[in-house]
């Protein structure tokens, strides 16, 4: 029987962080503030504009420079969210096992599409079957609509479907939806809820992991 194969976005399909960073650098050297290197601002791309000025400029939402600060960075990124976001190692090819197979694929983010869209084009997958992004549905995850929804555009019982995310937001929305899931320990991952603690069908450490973890999830459920 088809499954579909549903992915998170940012940290489980494509590399974001290279862009996201040098967009919250930008912000810091406005600030007169030397840049930070991308791998003290991976763990925080998963949580968008909120983690990003955290991790960069030390705001949380109650900082009264917080939506300024936001504004700025929303617009620097989106016209930089290209330059250097490429698909994960493994994914190209898992993309092609995919086809192979006869499966079908998709990406349900918490990313608005405005910004969403434009990367996915950018990427050429014109085979991508359904893209739901945090502003497609009423709720973003960890609420399940947004995965129920991407089952329902494309035809598909929620149990013939698999969701990999790199966040625990992703494996609780999985489970709410009654999907199966595999968590993505590659990925950005956050920095509050280690991956052994979500709980996920399965994890695996890299891209190339994920096909057999596929495999072995379509026979539990046959």
């Amino acid at each position: 029987m088809t499954t579909l194969i549903l992915f998170d976005f940012d940290g489980t399909f494509a590399d974001t962080a290279p862009d996201m960073a040098m967009a919250a650098n930008r912000l810091r050297e406005k600030r007169g503030l030397d840049p930070l290197p991308v791998s003290d601002l991976r763990a925080y791309v998963s949580m968008g504009a909120r983690g990003m000025i955290k991790a960069s400029l030390g705001m949380d939402v109650q900082h009264p420079e917080f939506e300024t600060a936001k504004t700025e960075f929303l617009a620097d990124y989106e016209q930089n969210s290209t330059r250097d976001t490429r698909l994960f190692e493994g994914i190209p090819e898992l993309l092609d096992q995919i086809r192979a197979a006869g499966m079908q694929w998709g990406i349900v983010t918490n990313k608005l599409t405005r910004y969403a869209e434009p990367i996915v084009q950018w990427l050429d997958m014109p085979d991508c079957a359904v893209l739901v992004c945090g502003d497609t549905v009423a709720h973003a995850k960890p609420h399940p609509l947004p995965l129920q929804h991407a089952a329902q555009q494309t035809g598909f019982e929620v149990t013939r479907c698999i969701y990999v995310g790199d966040d625990l937001r992703d494996i609780q929305a999985a489970k709410s939806a009654g999907m199966a899931s595999i968590a993505a320990a590659y990925g950005y991952c956050g920095v509050e809820h280690p991956v052994h603690t979500w709980e996920a069908d399965i994890t695996v450490a890299h891209a190339k992991e994920i096909w057999p973890a596929v495999g072995q999830l379509c026979q539990m459920t046959q």
